[in-house]
């Protein structure tokens, strides 16, 4: 199965994307909110500024065995309860005091969240790049074609004439549409999530709400209204976003399918090796 999913990686998917989800991938954006969190409490005078530096500098995933805290998320169920533990003792080496603050007011879902909101932030444009591209394939051959007749279908059976450009426009108009409702459902999920424990930044005392707004600044999301974590609404919105998208591209594959059938052959793919 394994390595099934490797050779079918790039024909059932984006490298790029890919990338943006890989286990370092992860870990690095958990750990730049690590690294930011630290140095908007020193900006806002939460922790002493001395230990930004050593939490920044321990905030590098090479330096981390993946594997390892793989295995202890299982113990945890939560990965950044791992990560957090050897962050920690890896700034211990360097500076005692500076270890004490790190993941300081925070708790593992802020940290898990928000970096996976760095990680969408990072991977989804790629699709909505690839629809751009769609868009303006069908909308090119909406043109050229416009007036190009073929039979029109109806429960797959022949009936009253249409156009290539029609069915192209089509096309064109559904790629659009998802396109949009990626786009807005992606800028919906951009919110940074800084909670605490319990959702009320207790931990930090009445400079919670300034921190949230100095980490949100350091990582470039929106601050919330109010803390998220328990409310899925954002990632399930985005989900569905990118499922419409997948729906509509197989949608149109289909049709191509469909009219590049020897005893149809209404439309053929362009020569190449291989095909």
């Amino acid at each position: 199965m394994t390595h099934g999913a490797r050779l079918h990686a790039r024909v059932l998917g984006d490298a790029d994307v890919a990338a943006h989800f890989s286990g370092r991938a992860q870990l690095q954006a958990m750990l730049d909110v690590e690294a930011a969190l630290a140095a908007a409490e020193a900006q806002v005078g939460v922790i002493p500024p001395r230990c930004v530096a050593p939490i920044r500098a321990a905030a590098r995933a090479e330096l981390y065995a993946r594997v390892r805290i793989a295995v202890e998320a299982t113990e945890t169920g939560n990965p950044v309860i791992p990560v957090v533990r050897h962050l920690t003792a890896r700034v211990e080496e360097s500076d005692a005091e500076a270890a004490r603050f790190v993941h300081w007011g925070a708790t593992s879902q802020d940290v898990l969240d928000t970096g996976l909101v760095l990680q969408l932030r990072a991977a989804v444009p790629t699709v909505i790049d690839h629809l751009d591209r769609g868009v303006l394939a069908a909308a090119g051959h909406a043109r050229r074609h416009a007036g190009a007749t073929m039979a029109g279908r109806t429960w797959l059976q022949q009936a009253t004439p249409v156009t290539f450009g029609l069915k192209a426009a089509g096309w064109a108009d559904a790629l659009d549409r998802v396109r949009g409702r990626l786009r807005a459902a992606l800028d919906g999920a951009l919110v940074l999530q800084l909670g605490g424990a319990s959702g009320t930044l207790a931990s930090l005392g009445p400079q919670g709400p300034a921190v949230t707004e100095a980490l949100a600044a350091r990582l470039g999301l929106p601050a919330p209204d109010v803390p998220w974590h328990a409310h899925r609404d954002r990632f399930a919105q985005l989900a569905c976003a990118l499922g419409v998208a997948a729906g509509t591209a197989g949608k149109i594959g289909r049709d191509v399918a469909l009219l590049a059938q020897t005893e149809v052959g209404e439309v053929s793919e362009r020569p190449g090796q291989g095909r």
